[in-house]
């Protein structure tokens, strides 16, 4: 007869999450998981198999969760500039209850050069990301809300550039107003 699991699933890949995106990827060890997430070694290797499957698929519920919140964020906004706004606050600000700075962006820097199926996941996110802001200067070019003289997608590579910066600056003790500054100089390139 199999074991009823004695945990919510769902909360300890979230445990998991947190502890690393504290820690990295290598400073995390498997005590730490199983520590910080309150279950016994076997059931961590039984429900999520090694150290690194369970890493790819909190990267995984990180990227659906973070992307759902900006497409969430971009609906609400009444305009394309005010969603673009709303993602460079998101990532100056961040989320108060989160470590600092962007799992994403942490994971990409740490692993993405030596592990594969990490840096698709992090292109992956990226290309994503990149999208979403092409369509919104698509959409603010088209209602005159930004100049037409630089392509979509080429301010959107550099806007993107600019965020995954700030996600990075947000880890360190760099002040808030220089990250608004950057992303008050990133949005006045929209209107140039």
């Amino acid at each position: 007869m199999p074991r009823v699991k004695e945990f919510d699933e769902d909360e300890v890949l979230t445990k998991a999450m947190h502890l690393f995106w504290a820690q990295g990827y290598e400073k995390t060890s498997i005590n730490d998981l199983v520590e910080n997430m309150g279950i016994h070694r076997r059931s961590l290797y039984d429900t999520f198999g090694d150290k690194h499957q369970l890493f790819l698929k909190v990267i995984d519920r990180y990227c659906k969760t973070l992307l759902g919140h900006f497409d969430s964020g971009v609906t609400r906004a009444k305009s394309a500039k005010e969603a673009l706004r709303f993602l460079f606050d998101y990532m100056v600000e961040g989320n108060e209850e989160k470590p600092l700075g962007c799992l994403l962006v942490n994971m990409a820097v740490e692993l993405a050069p030596w592990d594969p199926e990490v840096d698709v996941m992090a292109e992956e996110s990226f290309d994503r990301t990149e999208q979403l802001i092409a369509g919104l200067i698509r959409k603010g070019q088209e209602n005159g809300e930004f100049a037409t003289t630089h392509d979509a997608s080429e301010l959107a590579a550099n806007i993107h550039n600019t965020m995954v910066g700030l996600r990075v600056l947000a880890r360190t003790s760099a002040d808030k107003e220089k990250l608004y500054r950057i992303a008050d100089f990133t949005m006045a390139m929209l209107n140039a």
